[in-house]
């Protein structure tokens, strides 16, 4: 999981997690539960995640730095910016479908 900070209207800024699932796995309301109860359990209330999105790739550098601006600019609908280091610009695509689908569901 990799999380990024996203501006929230009630709370200043919520967390905005961007969990990668092993191949194989599905999302299921029981998985997200999981990961929700442990982040409390683990962290304590004030660790708020305000969206989980379940992707099969994160956006990484060629030598395999995770290029967190890029989840960021996902949260916030702006550009990621200068890509060219990515290591698979699939990843941007997944991350931002991921984070529109949560929106939608939302709605």
């Amino acid at each position: 999981m990799r999380v990024v900070g996203r501006p929230d209207e009630m709370r200043g800024e919520v967390i905005a997690a961007f969990v990668l699932l092993k191949f194989g796995h599905d999302v299921t309301p029981k998985l997200r539960k999981e990961l929700l109860d442990t982040v409390r359990r683990e962290l304590g209330a004030i660790a708020v995640i305000g969206d989980m999105n379940f992707v099969r790739m994160l956006p990484k550098t060629r030598s395999g730095k995770i290029m967190r601006r890029v989840l960021k600019a996902v949260t916030l609908d702006r550009d990621p910016g200068d890509i060219t280091t990515i290591e698979d610009e699939g990843s941007v695509e997944e991350a931002r479908l991921a984070w529109n689908e949560l929106k939608s569901e939302v709605r």
